[in-house]
């Protein structure tokens, strides 16, 4: 795994002689209080199945995503997480000039790379608490023509998120398609800031999910797309592989997906955790904390003290590992992202950086 992508705990066990699991890893952005027990008990009891082929359709996989996203089942594509759908949606469209909300995780650039794309980065600026005015955004959208916008919602790093009545006069103002990557809106309100209702209804939205964040299953390699251009639908099933979602992930998504007690009380500890570490930071003079609708928070050494490669040097011997954001564009060295861990950890992690910072 690239520095792009969070630690190499592989890596960092070797270097300090920890064990993997002995990490309080606040880079990942992963639930920490793992996945539906539902699935997994059900994964368990039916390990069997693994000498099945997957259903080709995944007819009740895709019912179960309908029900939990509010859409139509028609409009679902399925992908191995959610990275591979972002190629693959990119590669479909094929834009000849792309404005990326800035700063983003690096992989939409790095697909629109392969086809030789034009990236016109919008930074959303420190000074503006890296909120963005959606009029401005659409007017920057129609002042050049884009063929794509790709906006990362909430966006990593920064936490910041349009809600849904945005999204929405963006897609009444624009002529371009809107790819909406929600891999941590379930982290939030969906009612006020999730997409997913606008894709029957708009047929250039392409909204993005996974289950490795919000269902701590990254291993199982399961992600989703929602669009209602038929066309675009079709030429992307067209290239994907037959069974492309193995027996193990499809299963563990029926349930998961339906698990509504799983599902409010990982949101309820989320939310909780997030206000007692945005308080917590915020109490630090040496912190600038910018609030989040992720479950992560963007914070600054406002001191200068040392940058923030420097604190998470200086936390890993404490079996801590923060994200220094020094690899997104548009952030200085003194910028670094915790995301929320369960509450012991959470409070080890204060009580580290007020001892640093002391």
């Amino acid at each position: 795994m690239s520095v792009n992508h969070g630690a190499n705990l592989y890596d960092l066990s070797s270097k300090y002689g920890f064990s993997k699991d002995e990490f309080m890893d606040f880079s990942s952005n992963i639930n920490p209080f793992g996945t539906s027990n539902k699935a997994k008990e059900y994964i368990i009891n039916n390990i069997n199945m693994v000498s099945m082929y997957p259903d080709p359709e995944y007819v009740d996989l895709k019912q179960a995503i309908s029900t939990y996203c509010n859409c139509l089942s028609d409009n679902i594509v399925l992908g191995s997480g959610a990275t591979e759908l972002i190629s693959s949606f990119i590669k479909t469209v094929n834009p000849q000039s792309t404005l990326l909300i800035s700063p983003a995780y690096s992989e939409y650039e790095h697909e629109l790379n392969k086809i030789d794309c034009e990236i016109v980065k919008y930074f959303s600026k420190e000074e503006d608490n890296f909120i963005i005015d959606v009029k401005k955004l659409v007017e920057a959208i129609n002042k050049n023509n884009y063929d794509l916008a790709i906006i990362c919602n909430p966006n990593n790093p920064t936490g910041f998120a349009f809600s849904r009545n945005e999204i929405e006069y963006i897609l009444q103002n624009t002529n371009c398609y809107v790819m909406i990557d929600e891999t941590y809106v379930e982290f939030t309100d969906t009612n006020i800031y999730s997409c997913t209702k606008l894709v029957d209804n708009y047929n250039k939205l392409f909204v993005i999910r996974g289950t490795s964040k919000f269902f701590s299953t990254p291993g199982i390699r399961l992600g989703y797309g929602l669009i209602g251009d038929k066309e675009v639908k079709e030429k992307i099933n067209k290239n994907l592989d037959l069974w492309n979602i193995n027996i193990i992930a499809a299963s563990m998504g029926e349930i998961m997906f339906l698990d509504n007690q799983f599902i409010s009380t990982t949101i309820d500890a989320m939310l909780r955790e997030r206000d007692y570490l945005t308080n917590s930071l915020s109490s630090i003079n040496d912190l600038t904390v910018y609030p989040s609708k992720g479950n992560f928070i963007l914070c600054k050494i406002s001191s200068e003290k040392f940058t923030a490669k420097e604190l998470r040097e200086k936390l890993l011997p404490k079996k801590i590992i923060i994200r220094d954001c020094d690899s997104f564009e548009g952030l200085s060295e003194y910028y670094f992202r915790v995301c929320i861990l369960k509450p012991e950890e959470n409070r080890l992690l204060i009580k580290n950086l007020k001892n640093l910072f002391r």
